[in-house]
């Protein structure tokens, strides 16, 4: 048996988000329909991110032990022949069996972005959430680095979220202007259900005077998800890259 390791990009418009489920689209299901088709194997794939539905990849990373005689490396060309065009193996290769695409993560970026313009391009809607107030970037941006460290984030944690604890630790967060639109970076250790959509949402109402910017510090320790602002729409995230401590950095970070 052979692990086999893939760094997955997708536009995640048409899918049900990332886990397979019995009666909806997915990513994942997708994927390990390609895979049957490819080598008759029904195999367990491990997703190192689960996005919701709407949500975009740019480097999502995924394991699965094999059979299959099929090189490492051939496992991308031939996986896109049974893929469909919104969905893409950027890199494959053959990793070490003990390796974990979620466990062994080191950090995530995600990328949220916001279209300013009055009218957006029809070739830019699916991945921007439309703003056409105005928005203070530079508060925005102060908010986003009282976001850095390491927090209960429960504020900013959708019902729902089966996890043991809600600390997370924030390595980065900003946000800044590129071109007409207004991009949130962060990244960190790991992330709570919709907890950067949750967060794009407040920066957006500190951004239009709805809350201040001083604000953070005190959403974050109230651990009431009340406080924070609302969930942005999902088509305006993307996952953009996860970074690992071992030699899969090289394949996953470029």
């Amino acid at each position: 048996m052979r692990r086999i390791a893939l760094t997955i990009a997708y536009d995640g418009t048409a899918y049900s988000g990332w886990q397979a489920q019995a009666n909806a689209v997915t990513v994942e299901g997708t994927l390990r329909e390609a895979i049957r088709r490819l080598c008759g194997e029904e195999v367990t794939t491990i997703g190192a991110s689960r996005t919701d539905a709407g949500v975009h990849a740019l480097g999502n990373v995924v394991a699965f032990d094999t059979e299959s005689p099929i090189p490492g490396e051939n496992w991308r060309p031939a996986l896109n022949s049974f893929l469909p065009d919104d969905i893409r193996v950027m890199r494959s290769w053959e990793a070490d069996e003990s390796f974990h695409p979620r466990f062994d993560a080191h950090s995530k970026r995600y990328e949220y972005r916001i279209a300013t313009d009055e009218v957006v391009s029809p070739l830019r809607v699916r991945y921007v959430c439309g703003v056409r107030e105005k928005l203070d970037v530079e508060q925005m941006n102060k908010a986003a680095g009282l976001f850095v460290g390491t927090h209960d984030f429960s504020a900013f944690c959708s019902a729902g979220a089966q996890v043991e604890s809600k600390v997370r630790t924030v390595t980065k967060c900003e946000a800044y202007r590129d071109g007409s639109e207004i991009v949130i970076g962060v990244e960190g250790d790991g992330f709570l259900y919709n907890m950067v959509r949750i967060l794009a949402g407040t920066l957006i109402d500190m951004g239009r005077g709805a809350k201040r910017a001083e604000d953070m510090t005190a959403i974050i320790a109230s651990g009431d998800r009340t406080q924070a602002g609302p969930t942005a729409p999902p088509q305006g995230l993307t996952l953009v890259r996860i970074h690992y401590n071992t030699q899969e950095s090289a394949n996953t970070s470029k």
